[in-house]
């Protein structure tokens, strides 16, 4: 494996939307700098992403700007539905790659992903960052130390504010389909993907045969094809119990948490700000943690392969089995709208569920779907997939 230069070389694909947190975080860097080295965008780059991005060529053409820059890592932040094809041709260049999540829309795409990591010899982050959490980790070691007792069950809870200039910024959002190409943009498998993958990781059950059954309950509220309000539960092959129950239509915006319940206590996560509370009948305590950096980390492996990667592909196939069954599930079911109502107008326009954010919480703690919780919107039962 090539090791990078002292300054490794960076290369950007995809500076709008999530690609402008990449640009400032490349800028911001001081303690592990790197030397961008080119973007690669459809459009120009224009006011403040010309002046994040400097003085380095800028290019629609992943191919040339591969050819003229030689990165040591190629950063793909693209629609879903571009993902794979964008980090092949950077491997197949020669580049390492960092590749935003999700990292394909479909399981087959998923897996042409892994030949082409296998068949180039490259190294392929997938762009799950919260699973750098230190907190992430001290959830698993206090699990594995038996301070909550045996698993019982993880519940996770999010509740977001978005509004529609959300889904008016790309042709893409909030779509499950683009021009007959699946996209799966859904509240489980992007916004809250993370949440996902942290709760499988918590569990162990990352790699394929660890999920053994998926439920699926889609729902929006916006007149989108995907959901917005969700819930589903995996049951995986430790028999552990997964639920999350999430919304983009909150009444207000909430750090998102997993809920780890333990036959002597439970943990309470919140991965986004990297806390963890420990409640036992012994002690409750909060603990503040730190976090790694994916792109440090993929550096670190390449110079010193002995380093793991923290998040390489093959530790997202459960995740991905996730987004088959979402992708794979009946049309999305449509929330009325006398269950909901609108704040604001234009870009700013809101759809607020009403009480989603308590049937978020009652999910966390009962490990239920919205389903089962006698919400007047919901369906009967949810879809489910035996794998």
């Amino acid at each position: 494996m090539d090791v990078p230069r002292d300054l490794p070389r960076v290369l950007l694909v995809g500076a709008h939307g999530h690609g402008r947190t990449h640009l400032r975080n490349l800028r911001r860097r001081r303690v592990r700098p790197v030397r961008l080295v080119g973007v690669c965008d459809l459009r120009p780059l224009d006011g403040e992403l010309r002046e994040l991005a400097g003085p380095v060529p800028a290019s629609d053409s992943l191919p040339e700007l591969l050819a003229s820059t030689e990165p040591d890592v190629t950063i793909v932040c693209t629609p879903i539905h571009t993902h794979v094809e964008l980090a092949a041709t950077a491997m197949r260049a020669g580049s390492h790659v960092l590749l935003e999540k999700p990292p394909a829309p479909t399981l087959a795409e998923y897996e042409r992903l892994l030949d082409e990591v296998r068949a180039t010899g490259r190294a392929c982050q997938i762009g799950f960052q919260d699973l750098g959490s230190h907190a992430l980790s001290a959830a698993g070691r206090l699990l594995a130390e038996g301070a909550v007792g045996d698993l019982r069950g993880i519940g996770v809870a999010g509740v977001w504010v978005r509004d529609a200039s959300y889904y008016a910024r790309a042709q893409w959002a909030g779509r499950r389909r683009l021009d007959g190409a699946p996209v799966v943009d859904g509240a489980l498998t992007n916004p809250f993907a993370h949440a996902v993958a942290a709760a499988l990781r918590i569990d162990g059950s990352e790699g394929a045969g660890d999920l053994v059954g998926i439920e699926t309950d889609l729902y929006h509220a916006r007149p989108i094809e995907a959901d917005d309000t969700s819930s589903i539960r995996l049951t995986t092959s430790r028999g552990t119990t997964i639920t999350a129950a999430v919304t983009l239509c909150g009444a207000s915006q909430r750090h998102p948490y997993l809920r780890i319940h333990g036959t002597r206590g439970a943990i309470t996560l919140w991965y986004k700000r990297d806390e963890l509370r420990l409640e036992t009948p012994e002690r409750v305590e909060t603990l503040p943690y730190g976090r790694t950096d994916l792109l440090d980390n993929l550096v670190d492996h390449l110079r010193e392969p002995r380093t793991p990667l923290l998040v390489p592909p093959e530790r997202t196939r459960a995740f991905m089995d996730v987004v088959e069954a979402i992708r794979t599930a009946p049309e999305v079911t449509p929330i009325p709208g006398r269950f909901q109502h609108i704040s604001g107008d234009g870009p700013g326009e809101r759809r607020i569920v009403d009480g989603v954010g308590e049937a978020i919480t009652t999910s966390a703690e009962a490990l239920r779907l919205f389903c089962e919780l006698g919400l007047p919107w919901a369906r009967a039962e949810p879809t489910v997939m035996r794998l």
